[in-house]
């Protein structure tokens, strides 16, 4: 989860003052005033009201751009900005504001084309280069951002946001020992900022230091400098620090923080029941809706206290689980003392708004799935030590029958996630770096990734000679059911933490994960609690003056081929 690192404040004094340069009396005034004063609520009338008198005044859908965006409601506030821009006659200054504000929402294709545009007209702009510096970031074009950042200290070496934007662009390409001595030089700079705190804290964590990483977190909270979002997101990279420290009653108490309306992805749940925060004992007798929240492969990890919670409701209660609509068929089956059915998600502006409309009979008490997770797994050894997941028999025998006719050892492989926004990438290896697992001989490798791979298989094909074979006749990013069996018919699937290596180790699977050092889903030990017949490879920050990733890459390859060879006889 990010701290919003884009430069520049829409409502900051300058550039109030600048609008007021450009009005006349009247309404625009109102507006003006109004936003000044922090009601942005009143602002937005007032702006709305001269618009409705003349919809071709530039000034009055900026300041509705304005309220809208200290709203939170950066769709309406990026519509108002366009109109904005539109109606002065393409302004510079106008672009830079939508520009920030795309770069807010992540849409960093549309700012870095609006941020060249206002830096053309103000190329001396720190605000614009910065901004810039993070659009290309979002597009993992690291260097280029760099580059920009350089030239801009040589000119500014006393400008801690600079310092503060380098260090970002470096956490989150990897180069953590970089990072952290460019945040030290912002932090010598501004004492106390809260974003070069967070940055620090995140760059001190990956070199293997959690402990360092909570004192900045803690600090940088303490320093009152961050919006009640910006804390959120601190108090959720807490919460991981201090479940990969095996810190679990403090780890799952600060991930609650993941429900604040403020944190990076906010969402709300509708359900026609009462919130269930009790002892688990209590739920005897009652009926409960476990609802299903983050990300897919989250679902399929927290679900592992299904079992414990049909429990503890016995005889007389009932489970339903509201699971995404792929995993249903597979949940039906693993759990039939459960009602299974589809969560439904409506993404309005910022905020995604999940229901469970198949749910019939309704309820009386409901949790987020994450929730029992608190009572029921306070340590590692409280995990599962079975599976918890069936996949289909059938489907399993076809697979199987299919991969028979094939020679080797059979390993699946899994190299990346679909959302490798910010941060998240720093938890996957580039594909160039599977090369000395895919020279392993004795091993036929099946593609598992989910999503566009084609530039990867092309690589494997062409650059290593190795033809990962592509399973006929599945989808596999929407077939979940299918893709479960066909883990199930592999002599091994192999992995980084996405949704179908999760489906593997919930399903029993021989799965091999691996991680980058201090991963939070490890809970402080060398293995992977959530799946026992998981083994984990660690990528240390360096080691042997290699990369992590890199060492842990030959590790693999190493107990690959000598398990191939086993394998053979």
């Amino acid at each position: 989860m990010n701290i919003d690192v884009a430069a520049g404040q829409s409502a900051s004094g300058a550039a109030l003052a600048g609008l007021r340069r450009g009005l006349g009396a009247g309404l625009g005034q109102q507006a003006l005033a109004a936003l000044e004063a922090q009601d942005f609520e009143g602002g937005l009338v007032l702006a709305w009201q001269a618009i409705e008198r003349t919809p071709t005044d530039s000034q009055a859908w900026r300041m509705a751009a304005i309220a809208h965006e200290h709203l939170g409601r950066h769709a309406q506030a990026l519509d108002a900005y366009q109109n904005a821009f539109q109606h002065s006659g393409q302004d510079a200054a106008m672009a830079g504001d939508i520009g920030r504000l795309a770069l807010r929402m992540g849409l960093h294709e549309i700012a870095e084309k609006l941020l060249a545009i206002y830096l053309s007209a103000r190329p001396d702009s720190l605000e614009g280069q910065i901004n810039l510096a993070h659009a290309l970031r979002g597009q993992h074009r690291y260097e280029e951002a760099v580059e920009i950042l350089r030239a801009a200290v040589q000119t500014h070496p006393q400008d801690a946001e600079l310092w503060t934007a380098l260090g970002v662009v470096l956490v989150q390409q990897g180069d953590a020992e970089t990072a952290a001595v460019f945040l030290n030089e912002a932090l010598r700079l501004a004492p106390g900022s809260g974003r070069a705190l967070y940055y620090r804290g995140n760059a001190v964590f990956d070199l293997g230091d959690p402990r360092a990483a909570l004192d900045d977190y803690a600090a940088a909270i303490a320093g009152g400098q961050l919006s009640e979002g910006d804390q959120q997101r601190v108090r959720f990279a807490a919460a991981l620090c201090h479940l990969s420290m095996g810190e679990l009653d403090a780890g799952w108490e600060a991930y609650r923080s993941r429900l604040s309306p403020f944190a990076a992805s906010p969402v709300a749940f509708e359900v026609d029941a009462d919130p269930f925060d009790g002892p688990i004992a209590d739920l005897a007798g009652r009926s409960l809706l476990l609802m299903a929240e983050q990300g897919l492969g989250d679902e399929v990890m927290f679900a592992n206290t299904v079992p414990d919670l049909l429990a503890a409701l016995g005889p007389s209660g009932r489970l339903a689980l509201a699971v995404e609509q792929r995993l249903v068929p597979l949940f039906t089956r693993s759990f039939p003392a459960a009602t299974v059915v589809a969560h439904h998600t409506e993404k309005t502006d910022n905020l995604a708004v999940r229901t469970a409309p198949g749910l019939d009979p309704a309820v009386d008490l409901w949790v987020p799935m994450a929730a029992p997770l608190q009572a029921l797994r306070r340590t590692a050894a409280a995990f599962p030590k079975t599976s918890y997941l069936t996949a289909d028999p059938a489907r399993v025998a076809h697979w199987r029958s299919l991969l028979d006719t094939r020679p080797g050892f059979k390993a699946g492989l899994l190299w990346k996630s679909l959302k490798l926004y910010g941060e998240r990438r720093r938890q996957f290896a580039p594909f160039e770096l599977w090369a000395p697992v895919l020279a392993v001989p004795g091993v036929f490798f099946v593609n598992l990734q989910y999503g566009d791979c084609a530039d990867e298989l092309a690589h494997a094909r062409d650059t290593l000679g190795v033809d990962i074979w592509q399973p006929p006749g599945i989808d596999l990013k929407q077939d979940l059911d299918d893709v479960a069996a066909l883990t199930c018919a592999l002599d091994l699937t192999i992995g980084l933490s996405n949704a179908t290596l999760n489906l593997a180790g919930a399903c029993g699977a021989p799965t091999w994960l691996i991680a980058p050092r201090g991963a939070w889903t490890m809970l402080g030990t060398n293995r992977y609690p959530w799946y026992p017949q998981a083994r984990c490879f660690t990528a240390f920050p360096k080691r042997d003056g290699e990369g992590g990733w890199q060492a842990a890459m030959k590790d693999v390859a190493a107990a690959l081929g000598a398990t191939a060879r086993r394998s053979s006889g």
